[in-house]
């Protein structure tokens, strides 16, 4: 996944102060975005202050106990936050949040993970994240280096590790497709006091897919977000819409397109999730490096800054900053 050339263009609203409630770093095969990469990012022109890290399956370890081996992921992440608290690499505090990635799985074993991951990173770990995205089109899975294993949420020891995050007091972050948010909502009904973060506005498979109805797809997702956000303990995170699943093809231009370009495509469905979950349960993310698919980090920030120009000065401070600030117990 090799990046276009970065277009220099002018900052949108650039004094607003924004929390990058998703990245990852990762030095993978198909997909390279290191600390440097990132930091050269958040330097070009938007006021980044902060980000929250979250899994991506990176820097595992390959040996020792399988239940602790992704204690390593929460480890580099540490340090790439330490390294940048040092204020050597500029304002922004890099992953000033973490959420590792945990098997819930192995049930009521996974706690001495969480106890591990906690010791290991105490002024950060935030909560885990486990990918449980699933589709019967072989096509979709183009998209994805690494498909997670069908039936993860209805294995039968699933819900007691999630009592494990419950207990603790950690946030899990949902990373599924919008034909799988009913899931979500029971796991919500089940868990009323556990915060649940739905990754990517509940990422649309379908519409790019041969013979596939965007129409159709936009108002299956629309009525499952509806039904979801009536738990209240469920946020949103508006991004993640430069991934393929949502067909708008912008991977396969041989240019970048510009901020009104995205944000045309794009705003449909972020004004959606905001007006259904409200302006006090979305949080804008970048979803670097998944989303540099289609786009470079500037054009992206712009894009959802131009999505939401007629919202108040207090409801932009909400969805690029506060929430996320709240929810994951920065300082800034």
């Amino acid at each position: 996944m090799q990046p276009l050339p970065v277009v220099n263009q002018t900052i949108l609203e650039p004094e607003l102060r924004i929390i990058d409630s998703q990245h990852h770093l990762r030095d993978r095969r198909d997909s390279h975005y290191m600390f440097d990469d990132y930091v050269q990012d958040v330097q070009r022109g938007h006021n980044i202050v902060a980000s929250v890290y979250v899994e991506s399956m990176s820097m595992i370890r390959v040996d020792g106990a399988e239940l602790l081996r992704p204690i390593g992921e929460i480890e580099f992440a540490n340090g790439v936050a330490a390294v940048s608290a040092t204020g050597k690499y500029g304002p922004c505090r890099i992953a000033a949040a973490i959420v590792g990635y945990a098997d819930l799985r192995f049930g009521d074993a996974i706690a001495e993970l969480l106890d591990r991951a906690l010791a290991a990173a105490p002024d950060r770990l935030r909560g885990f994240r486990q990918c449980t995205l699933e589709h019967p089109d072989p096509a979709v899975w183009r998209y994805v280096p690494h498909p997670p294993e069908a039936g993860i949420m209805s294995h039968p020891q699933f819900r007691d590790g999630f009592k494990q995050l419950a207990a603790r007091d950690l946030i899990f972050d949902a990373a599924v497709f919008h034909h799988q948010l009913p899931e979500i909502t029971r796991l919500a009904d089940d868990f009323p006091n556990t915060t649940i973060v739905l990754n990517h506005i509940g990422q649309v498979a379908g519409t790019a897919l041969k013979n596939s109805d965007p129409t159709q797809a936009f108002a299956e997702w629309r009525r499952n977000i509806a039904e979801l956000a009536r738990r209240p303990n469920v946020m949103c995170k508006v991004g993640g819409m430069g991934q393929p699943y949502f067909g708008f093809g912008f991977e396969l231009q041989d240019r970048l397109p510009t901020y009104l370009e995205l944000a045309s495509a794009w705003r449909p469905w972020a004004e959606a999730v905001i007006e259904i979950f409200g302006v006090q349960r979305c949080m804008m993310e970048s979803n670097f490096p998944a989303d540099r698919r289609s786009c470079d980090y500037v054009t992206l920030w712009n894009a959802l800054k131009h999505i939401v120009v007629q919202a108040s000065k207090s409801e932009k401070n909400a969805l690029f900053h506060d929430n996320a600030a709240r929810v994951y117990r920065i300082e800034t």
